[in-house]
């Protein structure tokens, strides 16, 4: 059997104000303690935070100190990611109005990566949201295996050579080692 995108459960943050599409997925809304998405079930495994270009543009302005301890929490996460509904080429143009130069935004989408957070240009919203479902599905189907290998390993006999167990028992006193 395998896990179908139709079985994943994604989450989408309470206060998320602009929900991306992750069809073929099915969606619920819930609070999360980091990120604007996860996958039931692996709260503690995976979250996503999702920027528009102008949500990024406060990041690294005004909201930088707030978003900098956002980042520390998504770092504790195995599976971590800052989604930007931009290019990396509408960055380096800078046509925006506002303090941020290019510069500062691309100097901390890059900091933000070397600190281990990987960040994803998907362009614009729609993008966005389907690569967030393959994300959150991809998450969710490794662990998934993960899960079947160690059920398998539980439910498979002892490994054996022989009629000897592969690791002997521990002696139970002295005069077992003599």
């Amino acid at each position: 059997m395998t896990l179908k995108p139709e079985q994943v459960r994604a989450i989408c943050d309470t206060r998320e104000q602009c929900p991306l599409d992750l069809s073929p997925l099915q969606t619920v809304t819930a609070t999360l303690a980091t990120g604007d998405y996860s996958v039931k079930g692996l709260e503690l495994v995976v979250a996503i935070e999702r920027k528009s270009l102008s949500d990024l543009l406060g990041c690294v302005g005004r909201e930088r100190a707030r978003f900098d301890r956002e980042v520390q929490r998504l770092l504790a996460y195995p599976v971590r990611c800052l989604v930007v509904e931009s290019t990396w080429s509408e960055i380096e143009a800078g046509n925006w109005r506002g303090e941020v130069t290019p510069a500062a935004a691309l100097g901390s989408l890059l900091g933000w990566i070397a600190a281990g957070l990987p960040v994803l240009m998907c362009g614009d919203h729609q993008r966005a949201g389907r690569y967030v479902s393959r994300l959150l599905f991809t998450a969710a189907r490794r662990r998934w295996r993960e899960n079947e290998q160690m059920t398998a390993q539980k439910k498979a006999p002892a490994r054996t050579r022989g009629s000897q167990p592969f690791f002997a028992p521990a002696p139970q006193s002295l005069k077992e080692l003599t």
